[in-house]
C-alpha cells in the first residue's frame, strides 16, 4: 500500500518534528532554540512558529509524534471485543517505543533536569506516559462493559501492564547497561505478560 502523499505544508510539519526530536535528543530541551530547529529542518523560524506556537508545543509534539510513529494510538483499541488481540498489539508497540534509544535518551534527560526544570518532566509525562495510560484505562474500561473481563480499577490495571512490559529490559537500558542478551526473549517475555494480564481479570 502506497505511503499518503503530504502536502507541502505537512512535509514542513514533518521536518520540524524530525529537527526537534533528534535536537531534543542530542541537546536537551533547555538547550535547544527554536532557531536551531528551524535551521536543521531546512525552513523558516517563522515556518516553525506557524505550526508549533512555542517550544513546549514542539516538545509535546515530538512525543507523540513517537508514540504515534510506532502504532500506540486510538486505532490499536478501536474494538473492545477483541482485547486478546488489542491488548497484545498495544504491548508489542508500547515496548517497541519504550525501549526506542530516543525515549531511554530523552527520560534521562528528564530526570537529570528534574530539580532544575521540572516543567519538562510535566511535559514529558503528561504527552508520553499519562496519555497512553489514559488510552489504555479507557479501552479496558469499555472491555469490563462487555462483562468477559473485569478491570475493577481500570486505571491502576494499566499502570500494572505498562509496568509489566518495561521489564528487565527497560530497567537496563536506563542504567546505560547492555540488553543483547535480552533480545531474543524479549517477544516472548511480552506474550506471557499479556496473556497472565488477561488471564488475571477474566471473569
Amino acid at each position: 500500500m502506497d505511503s499518503p502523499v503530504l502536502s507541502r505544508s505537512e512535509q514542513k510539519r514533518e521536518q520540524i518534528l524530525q529537527a526537534a526530536k533528534q535536537l531534543f535528543c542530542e541537546q536537551g530541551f533547555p538547550n535547544t532554540s527554536m532557531d536551531e530547529v528551524a535551521k536543521l529542518a531546512g525552513v523558516s523560524k517563522q515556518t516553525v512558529y506557524s505550526h508549533f506556537g512555542c517550544k513546549d508545543d514542539l516538545f509535546v509534539a515530538s512525543i507523540e509524534s513517537k508514540c504515534l510513529i510506532h502504532g500506540v494510538n486510538q486505532d490499536v483499541f478501536s474494538d473492545p471485543s477483541l482485547p486478546e488481540e488489542s491488548v497484545m498489539l498495544f504491548a508489542k508497540h508500547f515496548g517497541e517505543v519504550i525501549t526506542s534509544p530516543e525515549a531511554v535518551t530523552v527520560f534521562k534527560a528528564c530526570v537529570a533536569q528534574a530539580d532544575s526544570h521540572p516543567e519538562i518532566s510535566e511535559l514529558f509525562y503528561s504527552a508520553g506516559p499519562q496519555h497512553i495510560l489514559g488510552l489504555l484505562r479507557d479501552y479496558l474500561a469499555r472491555v469490563s462493559e462487555l462483562g468477559v473481563y473485569h478491570f475493577a480499577n481500570p486505571h491502576h490495571c494499566a499502570v500494572r501492564l505498562c509496568l509489566m512490559i518495561f521489564g528487565e529490559m527497560r530497567m537496563r537500558l536506563d542504567l546505560g547497561l547492555d540488553v543483547s542478551d535480552l533480545l531474543d526473549t524479549r517477544e516472548q517475555y511480552i506474550n506471557d505478560t499479556v496473556e497472565m494480564f488477561l488471564r488475571a481479570y477474566k471473569v
